[in-house]
């Protein structure tokens, strides 16, 4: 019983880290373009050969 009482609030603790976590990695715009590097792939660059 004494073991809960340290795990429960543990718990709580890192789970509103993780929240906070999210939160802010949604203000900095990490979520922003999902497609954007998916379809990168297929863009062919040209690039100029060295003579």
């Amino acid at each position: 019983m004494n073991g809960l009482l340290f795990l429960i609030p543990i718990a709580l603790g890192l789970g509103l880290l993780g929240l906070a976590a999210f939160f802010w990695s949604l203000r900095s715009g990490q979520f922003d373009d999902l497609d954007g590097a998916a379809l990168r792939i297929f863009v062919d660059e040209e690039r100029d050969a060295a003579p």
